[in-house]
């Protein structure tokens, strides 16, 4: 027969070991370093929708980037693709001979698109740089983009594109527009609407003279 007393000091001694006392500490630090993980990880993904101005990541999907790829179609030159995301984009067109960089905020991402472009054999003909969306576009023919106006407009060369997905931008004419829905992308000749605002400023200052001063 056992003793119940007896029986619950060697439970007592069998929890209160130093092996169960280090298993105990390496399960804890076990959790916490899956905790850290997930943080690590999803941080970057949370973090936009913290930031002032929210850009979360939303793929596009595969008709969307066969309609940029239409709209560009018998053109060459960089293809600059801002907020770059996986970098589906910047793949597919490097794919169709263009030179392709893509810029994203997002570290991850970055480095997600570095290593779809050399497993799909790219990887010479890409670039992706963590960057943020308000650094200089003087040097880019063809932008991907949904955003920006203000900035596009001071900043492109008369000889860029400018490829808008999703969302048009809000007070320019586009040159194309091609697809239908979330997968519709407008083409903008930067020609076209840097002649828009100069028209404008021409008007504006046309009307000021003209305009009986008090």
């Amino acid at each position: 027969m056992c003793d119940p007393g007896q029986s619950e000091e060697a439970r007592g001694s069998a929890q209160g070991s130093p092996v169960m006392k280090r298993l105990g500490v390496i399960a804890t630090c076990a959790v916490g370093g899956s905790l850290f993980a997930l943080y690590a990880v999803a941080a970057p993904f949370v973090a936009p929708a913290l930031r002032k101005v929210c850009l979360p990541f939303v793929p596009a999907t595969s008709t969307q980037v066969r309609n940029v790829l239409d709209v560009l179609r018998a053109r060459s030159g960089t293809l600059v693709d801002i907020g770059s995301g996986d970098g589906r984009i910047v793949i597919a067109a490097a794919k169709q001979g263009f030179h392709s960089v893509g810029f994203e905020l997002n570290p991850w991402l970055v480095w997600y698109s570095r290593y779809r472009a050399w497993r799909e054999g790219v990887h010479r003909h890409t670039s992706f740089h963590i960057s943020n969306l308000w650094k200089t576009l003087r040097n880019c023919e063809f932008v991907e983009t949904n955003q920006l106006e203000a900035k596009l407009q001071s900043e492109l060369q008369t000889s860029a594109k400018v490829v808008a997905c999703r969302f048009p931008f809000p007070t320019w004419t586009p040159d194309h527009v091609a697809g239908e829905g979330i997968d519709t992308v407008w083409v903008y000749d930067a020609k076209t609407f840097k002649s828009q605002v100069t028209t404008a400023k021409l008007l504006k200052n046309s009307e000021d003279s003209t305009t009986p001063h008090q």
